[in-house]
């Protein structure tokens, strides 16, 4: 038996053409299939959103702050299912409606693991359609020197299991005290080890970085075989940005400055940033700011990184400083990140089933009801994914 259309009625809704002010946007089997002014459907679950904004559903195809939910602190970890469930609520509670789990496959022990990745990848393919609000995907974020297990990552890709696939190498140069003070520093954020552990272990992997090179092409093979998107990670050359160019990438993750993000942008890639650099005023590693980057026209959409709030700030922010029309920054959360990783409109891609980022007729039903006025997470008032409200606050 099919559900009853449901329609929301009253709001005024942020579609590609601009603001529709008191229309009635009726769903039915998880898409929208009419967008009219105010009206009232027969045989349909009316729901009265007078008095409200709608807003596309927000995608983040970069957020890793699921990470503190498993492990808090260094080496202590939650239970799985219970660390999900709650990034899941704080998902919904900042208005993301689409999610790429950014999950790290490093040479680290614990919460950077093959193991822990493959547990999660494991548990949001279990869980997605069962118990998780927000549509869930996997992001893995590949690191050069991760050597071991290179044919169970292939085979995650073959098998569908990998939405986006990013190419990373954190690892600092060996001839740079600085920057490995500074990765030891980040590397105490997530597991206990000595120092001089922690050198051993920088140390092999310095050594495993040049084996994982032909390993890295391997994958950038299946992906494009396979039609999964490739990001780039932190591009802070010319060189790594002509590779980056090589191998066919889709999005470009933090390029360091103007001069790479316009070179990016060039070879077709879409470049991606953080919301927080934004909220907070700056990037924290010292690389191009998003108001520079909106400013001299290279940036293409916006992610969580580290802070799902941010996100749905963002565009607030780009309007409040006169950088962006909102309804122009609304598109950096929403359909051009969906864009960039094949599910928005996209016809490239003969894989294709999705339509998200957009509250037009066919397209995905995902949405935000907010109160006017409120430019923090607070603001919203429901969410809704594939026309199903899965959260209501006061």
């Amino acid at each position: 038996m099919l559900e009853k259309p449901t329609a929301i009625q009253g709001a005024d809704v942020l579609t590609s053409l601009g603001w529709l002010k008191d229309t009635t946007v009726v769903i039915e089997e998880g898409r929208f299939v009419s967008i009219e002014p105010l009206t009232s459907p027969k045989g349909a679950t009316l729901v009265d959103a007078r008095g409200l904004q709608m807003l596309p559903g927000i995608i983040d195809l970069h957020g890793d702050a699921f990470e503190r939910m498993i492990s808090p602190r260094p080496g202590i970890s939650f239970p799985l299912p219970m660390a999900i469930a709650e990034n899941d609520c704080n998902l919904i509670a900042a208005g993301i409606t689409t999610f790429f789990y950014s999950i790290t496959d490093s040479y680290e022990p614990g919460l950077r693991s093959r193991d822990m990745a493959r547990q999660i990848i494991e548990f949001i393919g279990e869980k997605n359609q069962q118990s998780l609000s927000c549509d869930s995907r996997i992001h893995i974020r590949h690191e050069q020197a991760n050597i071991e297990g290179h044919e169970e990552l292939c085979g995650w890709l073959e098998a569908g299991q990998i939405d986006l696939l990013s190419l990373n190498d954190h690892l600092p140069p060996r001839d740079n005290e600085k920057k490995l003070v500074r990765h030891f520093k980040s590397l105490r954020l997530r597991f206990t080890m000595s120092e001089t552990e922690m050198r051993a272990l920088v140390e092999r992997m310095q050594s495993a970085r040049e084996q994982g090179s032909p390993q890295v092409e391997q994958l950038v093979a299946i992906a494009h075989k396979y039609e999964i998107p490739i990001a780039s990670h932190d591009d802070d050359t010319e060189e790594k940005v002509a590779l980056s160019a090589k191998r066919g990438i889709a999005i470009a993750e933090f390029p360091a400055t103007i001069d790479l993000a316009a070179k990016s942008r060039n070879f077709g890639a879409a470049v991606l940033m953080g919301a927080p650099n934004l909220v907070r005023g700056g990037s924290h590693v010292g690389y191009m700011s998003v108001a520079d980057a909106v400013q001299k026209g290279v940036l293409d959409a916006l992610c969580s990184d580290y802070h799902y709030p941010s996100l749905f700030h963002a565009p607030f922010k780009l309007a409040e400083l006169g950088l962006m029309a909102f309804e122009q920054a609304w598109e950096l959360v929403s359909l051009l990140p969906a864009t960039a990783a094949g599910i928005g409109d996209s016809p490239t891609s003969s894989q294709n089933t999705f339509r998200k980022g957009r509250i037009a007729i066919g397209w995905d039903a995902d949405f935000l009801l907010i109160t006017p006025g409120n430019s923090l997470p607070s603001a919203i008032t429901g969410v809704y994914v594939a026309g199903q409200e899965v959260a209501r606050y006061a």
